[in-house]
């Protein structure tokens, strides 16, 4: 293990993936009641997230301090890595990747953090691809250059039922806008150099899951690319919306398929039940 990789539990990787690459994947908290989760604990799953925000319930989340950090990478440097790849959500949603940074400063092996300017999915798949090149034998610059550059190339555009989960965690940047009288507007929202930012508004959610899929498609290009589809609390659409994609990119997916996965608590925590995504992400070249 020269280079470790680490990110944190919004980038929704699948165990899988994380077992087979090493990959130490950090916390975010989610607090319920006053009571502190770990992002992925069974007191939080999506299930339990999505009652609990039903019911209005207070659910609120915070980033790991920056000891946290600083432990993993003690124990990482004590585990043999020689340098450590860092790869994190958008630092204009979160306060995760300054951890982070705090933290590389007193690892005693080197630590490059990158911050992804992404959310969810798009994270993901910056860490999946920095994986691949680090089992090649890549230098950890060259791992973070590729982390980067996949992120930069992915869209990510989602729905929700509402605004007002985003609202009252204060993650909604310039999308403020479209709040006050208009929160029953159904908005799609993406990530624009890290920031959540309004694409357009419409009437109904039928009319904005058709545009998510609009909006993939278009993304996707000409270009060869990965697909997943978030959701959180709405298996049903998010397969339907999964299968028209896949349909509709077929050729440019090549033997792969639109995947799915549920939001763990924190990400869900601030877009609520119904929520749907698409992360588009052409393959590195």
């Amino acid at each position: 293990m020269p280079i470790a990789l680490v990110t944190d539990s919004t980038a929704s990787l699948e165990p899988e993936l994380v077992a087979a690459h090493g990959i130490v994947v950090v916390p975010l908290q989610v607090v319920v009641d006053d009571t502190s989760y770990d992002d992925g604990a069974p007191e939080v799953t999506p299930e339990r997230l999505a009652a609990a925000l039903r019911q209005k319930r207070a659910v609120s989340t915070s980033r790991p301090a920056p000891s946290v950090f600083a432990e993993v990478y003690r124990r990482l440097a004590d585990e043999g890595a020689t340098g450590i790849l860092s790869v994190h959500l958008s630092s204009e949603v979160s306060g995760t990747f300054e951890s982070a940074q705090v933290a590389a400063r007193h690892a005693p092996v080197p630590v490059t953090c990158v911050d992804t300017c992404q959310v969810g999915v798009a994270t993901g798949y910056a860490v999946e691809s920095a994986a691949e090149v680090l089992a090649e034998g890549a230098t950890r610059a060259d791992a973070a250059a590729v982390a980067r550059t996949r992120a930069a190339e992915a869209t990510s555009v989602f729905y929700v039922d509402t605004l007002e989960y985003l609202r009252r965690g204060g993650r909604i940047g310039s999308a403020a806008a479209v709040l006050g009288g208009a929160l029953a507007v159904k908005p799609l929202l993406g990530i624009e150099e890290g920031v959540i930012t309004t694409l357009e508004k419409v009437r109904t959610s039928g009319r904005a899951i058709a545009r998510l899929e609009a909006l993939a498609v278009a993304a996707a290009g000409d270009r060869e690319v990965e697909v997943t589809v978030a959701h959180l609390a709405s298996q049903e659409r998010a397969d339907a919306l999964a299968a028209r994609v896949g349909e509709q990119l077929a050729d440019r997916l090549g033997d792969r398929k639109v995947r799915t996965t549920e939001l763990g608590a924190v990400l869900g925590a601030h877009v609520g039940p119904g929520m749907l995504a698409i992360c588009v992400a052409p393959l590195p070249a």
